[in-house]
């Protein structure tokens, strides 16, 4: 008589290839990688199925430029934008300050265009000046195939596997300056076009990636929570509100106000979390003689930063549920600050975390509560994934409204990640 044995795994020497692959494992249409070599130079990598192939060997070359000018260079094209644009005050109407402002349409094309094709020039000087400007046979032949996999063609999905951080949406592929044309239509589409956030749908790592496990069954009701600073809410005319009531509908949503709340949820090894949310300050703090570390806020104004995250997560391991997808809508949240491992984003990443979208310059409130509206609407709805969206959002603020504030968000991994929602289950919104 046949008898059923009754077996309990306890190891996994395969490392989970037997599970069946998730959407995590698709690659990317085109990879650049930049590597750190010391303080004085940089190897710059150029793969993917989009990239003209090259007979015999690999687009590599080492670039002689040293990575702190790179730093350097991304720190001013951010300051650049906070300056020149957030804090741009008409003259003719300086209470319609940019800051104040989503929809530009009621601006003068001249008066944005000329902001705008400044910010274009900055951001093609940091590609094709600080960082491929050498006169090298090599890396002119490099930036040349560079351009051509970048240019070629929109909506590809592109991954910047680096060490050093850029921020890429930011960055354009074309150098040369044009004039306004009073004849434009006044969309200002083209020249929008030239930053690679409008063109193609973006990503940025550094040897820092979700875990790859198997695919686990989709809850029937996504649970979400909003991590916020209340008193955001109460100031200003954003729709902070509205926000939350698209996070709440629909969903287990859970909301919490102080470092307390948020570190109890952290210690919890069955925290799961399919949308994380904050809506905070960020600011820098002091570490005496070493660089300053990026930290959020809630309410109680207590410090959150990468550490609060791995002092909580360190101990659990790749089997935990905690996979979130996190949006850092706050200052700065979407930029590295001194080395790589202070880095709010790889902290969550490291954790479980499938994706981090946060802003890489001090973003208005009115335009981020806009932006989180508009991202997290879409993104609940469960059919369209991190990459898609936050690029058809960036395009729709840039092409409809006139505002590209949009390319100054960056997503951490999690280019292809999508709330999961159980067969049958359709968003409430």
């Amino acid at each position: 008589m046949a008898t059923e044995l009754h077996v309990r795994v306890v190891q996994d020497p395969s490392r989970g290839f037997t599970a069946l692959p998730d959407r995590l494992t698709r690659g990317p249409d085109i990879t650049v990688t930049l590597d750190s070599l010391g303080e004085d130079r940089i190897r710059a990598r150029l793969y993917g199925p989009a990239v003209p192939s090259l007979h015999g060997t690999e687009h590599c070359v080492d670039l002689s430029v040293r990575p702190a000018d790179v730093r350097a260079a991304s720190a001013r094209l951010c300051r650049q934008w906070k300056e020149h644009f957030v804090d741009h005050q008409p003259d003719d109407e300086p209470e319609n300050a940019y800051a104040t402002l989503v929809d530009l349409r009621s601006r003068p094309v001249a008066e944005v265009h000329g902001i705008v094709s400044e910010l274009a020039l900055v951001g093609s000087e940091l590609l094709h000046g600080t960082l491929l400007g050498s006169a090298d046979e090599r890396v002119v032949r490099f930036r040349g195939y560079l351009t051509e996999a970048l240019g070629s063609r929109e909506g590809l999905r592109v991954r910047f596997d680096s060490d050093l951080h850029v921020p890429w949406p930011m960055v354009c592929l074309q150098r040369n300056q044009v004039p306004y044309d009073p004849k434009d239509d006044g969309t200002l589409s083209w020249l929008f076009r030239r930053f690679l956030g409008h063109r193609h749908q973006i990503e940025q790592t550094g040897g820092h990636y979700p875990w790859v496990g198997g695919l686990r069954e989709a809850p029937d009701v996504p649970a979400v929570s909003l991590n916020h600073d209340t008193r955001l809410d109460r100031r200003g005319r954003t729709r902070a509100a509205d926000v939350a009531a698209v996070l709440a509908k629909g969903t287990r949503f859970v909301e919490r106000t102080t470092r307390g709340e948020l570190v109890d949820a952290l210690d919890q090894e069955d925290l799961c979390e399919q949308v994380m949310y904050f809506w905070c300050h960020g600011h820098y703090v002091p570490n005496g003689a070493q660089p300053a570390s990026l930290a959020l806020r809630l309410t109680d104004r207590k410090t959150i930063d990468a550490q609060t995250v791995r002092d909580r997560r360190r101990e659990y391991g790749s089997d935990s549920p905690f996979q979130p997808f996190v949006v850092l809508n706050a200052c700065h949240a979407g930029v590295p600050e001194g080395g790589d491992h202070k880095f709010l984003s790889v902290a969550l990443i490291e954790a479980g975390a499938r994706g981090v979208l946060g802003p890489q310059i001090e973003m208005p409130q009115m335009f981020a509560a806009e932006y989180a509206l508009e991202f997290l609407s879409r993104y609940l709805h469960g059919t369209g994934t991190a990459g898609d969206i936050a690029h058809a959002v960036a395009r729709h603020f840039a092409d409809v409204l006139r505002n590209p504030l949009g390319f100054a968000y960056t997503l951490h991994s999690g280019m292809d990640t999508r709330l999961e929602r159980a067969a049958g289950q359709e968003s409430a919104g």
